[in-house]
């Protein structure tokens, strides 16, 4: 079974398989399986391009589950192309519908099935949209099978198409086989301008070319230095002020506020190779002469090697002895009061410097 990529109306694809000996040529008309019937496409890719494509994961990954019945003959081709006023005619009819009921919503595109046993309708809204009774309606009017698929507005500007600021078609819709999500942040990487209306495509979001080019930015931003940081070069402390990535130019500024501009290896020179500080001198090589000794002598009987100079530092520690032991029992002394006549272990009679009353009791001993 050869695999094949078919493509649909609003540049819808899918993956499908072929049981003949060799696949139907590119661009060719097709008739395919669907949802409860047939439905007429066309070859977009076969062979390695195909599993190429399938292997992303984009729209498809593995083995096709449904197959590619037979070419399409001439009178399947004027049936598809009779669709294109009924496609718009049912999105008409759907949004006088949605405007009825009062919906916060936004029918977008409408599809009919080639065997008109199906109506696919595309709609777009920023919350959650109670749509059943709708769907009840519409099949009630066009008496077939009626599905509702929300959709965002990149997918919206994939299925209408379109031109772009740049002049070409869109990405989305020509090429791009996935939309990825773009943020604020790659706009910040690559230093453009932060205004929606300059950076953002025409379904209002921020272009997909801005992915194109922001891996050769990061890459690039890695060898620059930060900008802000204090570096110390040949000149002294500096000030990273902004990085060129395209001239690959550091631009540094000083204390006194002095501006220059250098490239990005002379930069790197100047970090790198900037001088070492000198050590003080010693006060040990100061003594020793400087005259050179010359390679001969020194593996010579004549040249006579200095000794080491040992200097031995002896310390003298004196130890106190140590008081000879206690006999008996040590003596409770009194406390006495301050700033008596006396001191401060014993009192007088005339109870200068004398004790507390508590310390009154029984006899006192004298040293």
């Amino acid at each position: 079974m050869h695999l094949i990529e078919v493509a649909f109306r609003g540049n819808r694809k899918e993956f499908f398989g072929w049981d003949g000996e060799t696949p139907p040529p590119p661009r060719a008309a097709i008739i395919v399986e669907a949802d409860r019937g047939e439905d007429l496409g066309t070859v977009h890719a076969i062979g390695e391009l195909a599993a190429q494509r399938n292997s992303g994961c984009a729209h498809g990954c593995g083995e096709p589950v449904r197959k590619a019945l037979r070419i399409a003959t001439r009178r399947d081709v004027r049936q598809s192309e009779s669709l294109q006023k009924a496609n718009d005619d049912a999105r008409q009819r759907a949004a006088d519908k949605v405007r009825a009921a009062n919906l916060q919503m936004k029918i977008s595109d409408a599809e009919w099935q080639w065997d008109k046993k199906k109506l696919t309708l595309y709609f777009t809204a920023e919350k959650r949209v109670d749509f059943r009774n709708l769907v009840r309606d519409l099949a009630a009017a066009f008496r077939t099978r009626i599905e509702l698929k929300q959709i965002g507005v990149r997918d919206e500007a994939k299925r209408l198409d379109g031109i772009g600021r740049c002049g070409r078609q869109y990405c989305s819709a020509a090429w791009l086989p996935e939309l990825r999500p773009v943020n604020l942040g790659v706009a910040k990487d690559q230093r453009l301008s932060l205004n929606p209306s300059q950076i953002s495509g025409a379904c209002g979001r921020l272009m997909c070319c801005l992915r194109y080019e922001h891996e050769f930015y990061v890459e690039t931003r890695r060898r620059f230095p930060k900008e802000g940081r204090i570096v110390m070069t040949t000149v002294g402390e500096e000030k990273v002020l902004t990085v060129d990535l395209f001239r690959e130019a550091v631009t540094l500024r000083n204390a006194e506020g002095a501006l220059r501009t250098i490239p990005l290896e002379a930069f790197n020179g100047e970090v790198a190779g900037r001088p070492a500080p000198t050590p003080p001198p010693c006060e040990d090589d100061a003594d020793e002469s400087s005259e050179e000794i010359s390679p001969e002598l020194m593996y010579t009987s004549e040249f006579a090697i200095p000794e080491p100079r040992l200097v031995i530092l002896t310390e003298t520690v004196e130890t106190e002895a140590a008081p000879p032991a206690q006999t008996r029992k040590p003596e409770r002394r009194r406390r006495g009061r301050r700033g008596g006549s006396g001191s401060g272990d014993g009192g007088g009679a005339n109870g200068s410097g004398g004790s507390r009353p508590n310390d009154r009791k029984g006899p006192v001993k004298e040293d």
